[in-house]
């Protein structure tokens, strides 16, 4: 097993973390697990909650398209990460198909299950924000099917059989990172000669017809 150390600067996600932690304290691994507060720009501060280990961290994982959420300083962070690995020490990171967003304007594989496993996804549309003409920003925009959860005040729409749903809207915004554009960052913070391998949706190669939804770099410190 591994012990692991997590941060997160969401209340909300932080509060979900230690219930987490707290259901699953019996389970190897949960009763050790330390969480911590903070953010990627600034990992030091999280050493009022957690400590890092004087050695180095064997891995930082960063997945389910997170670090996308994070508008600028790219390299700043990616620094930050490189600084508490261990000489060795690998970093798993991903991001969503932006390239392919980029180019066609909707997203590949809107129904994947790779990360997200619900059924309640009624529908995604996909935004590109540009500024004088450079990607700036995605945006997808969620339609989720809340039956049985409904008060009665939603908006609904009508399915290909003719039955209404209830649906609540989010939003989410993103960073659209090219592969070509997160390979430069990785490459300019643990140099050129770092162990890299590039994998889609978790494999070295998909079938031809299939499009890949994440992009994952796995990187290792020299």
């Amino acid at each position: 097993g591994f012990n692991v150390n997590s941060i997160d600067a969401s209340d909300r996600m932080l509060k979900y973390a230690h219930k987490t932690r707290w259901e699953r304290r019996k389970d190897p691994g949960f009763d050790d697990w330390k969480i911590g507060e903070g953010n990627w720009l600034d990992l030091t501060k999280v050493e009022d909650t957690i400590t890092h280990p004087e050695s180095g961290y064997d891995a930082v994982i960063c997945l389910g398209n997170s670090f996308a959420h994070l508008p600028s300083q790219h390299n700043k962070a990616i620094s930050n990460f490189y600084n508490v690995l261990s000489p060795g020490g690998i970093l798993l990171i991903d991001h969503r198909n932006f390239d392919y967003i980029l180019e066609h304007g909707v997203l590949p594989n809107s129904n994947s299950k790779l990360y997200y496993q619900g059924d309640r996804i009624h529908k995604i549309s996909t935004s590109v924000i540009r500024i004088d003409n450079i990607p700036s920003r995605i945006e997808l925009n969620y339609e989720i099917d809340v039956s049985g959860f409904s008060d009665g005040s939603e908006e609904r729409r009508k399915l290909d059989d003719g039955t209404e749903i209830p649906v609540e809207q989010f939003q989410l915004s993103y960073y659209p990172h090219t592969v070509a554009g997160f390979q430069g960052i990785l490459r300019e913070v643990f140099g050129e000669k770092a162990r890299y391998t590039l994998l889609k949706d978790w494999l070295p190669e998909l079938e031809k017809e299939e499009i890949t939804s994440y992009y994952i770099h796995v990187i290792q410190k020299l």
